[in-house]
């Protein structure tokens, strides 16, 4: 009897055993971060210039857009992609403001030029440095918007919410929802002086702050 019992115990320190566990583990094998001596690592920021305006009036998903670089981007081995390269990249969604809502725009970077030719770019894009008209929301998939503050972003939900949901009932002369007039003539004040309703516009020559978020092989195509 003492036996089995020594048995068990010693199969449960088995199977709960740290080093046993991790042995047993086929993703537990030491693996090597190292980044190789021709790749930007991953993390790398760097500023480019847009070269393609884009507004969420007139373009749609999936136009093309070019940019380039403004600073040299640095290989784990210390050679550099010198400033100027091209960068080619596509709207991935566009959110018109419409009458009453607000703009948002998200893009994606899809290739850069070396010397050997195009190869894929994946970055992000975490900031529009020197723009205070507008927002990066590097947390939000790079959402692009009008600048506001939290307050302006809580005001902005408000008097979005009023205007939908009172348009319907002024489209249907619905005198009981159409009585808020008073609350929609407040918002319409707040959308002329807080951006409501207005659509977003990148210039050409814009600045652009962009982050690999993967490491980036120069010299391969």
């Amino acid at each position: 009897m003492k036996r089995w019992r020594i048995f068990a115990f010693t199969f449960i320190l088995g199977v709960f055993s740290p080093s046993v566990a991790l042995a047993q583990s086929p993703d537990s094998a030491p693996q090597s971060r190292d980044v190789p001596p021709d790749a930007a690592p991953r993390g790398t920021r760097f500023l480019v210039s847009l070269q393609t305006a884009i507004s969420t009036k007139e373009d749609k998903v999936g136009k093309q857009f070019l940019a380039r670089t403004l600073e040299p981007i640095a290989t784990a081995e210390g050679a550099t992609l010198p400033a100027g390269a091209q960068i080619r990249g596509h709207i991935d969604k566009i959110q018109p403001a419409g009458k009453v809502g607000r703009a948002r725009l998200w893009l994606t970077f899809d290739e850069i030029h070396d010397s050997t030719g195009w190869m894929p770019l994946v970055a992000d894009l975490i900031d529009a440095p020197g723009v205070h008209s507008i927002r990066v929301l590097y947390d939000r998939e790079g959402e692009i918007r009008a600048s506001t503050s939290k307050q302006e972003d809580a005001a902005f939900a408000a008097a979005e919410a009023a205007f939908v949901g009172a348009e319907a009932g002024i489209a249907a002369r619905n005198k009981q929802d159409a009585a808020m007039g008073a609350a929609i003539s407040a918002a319409t004040a707040f959308m002329m002086t807080s951006g409501l309703g207005q659509e977003l516009t990148l210039p050409q020559n814009m600045k652009l702050e962009l982050v690999l978020e993967r490491p980036l092989h120069l010299g391969r195509v």
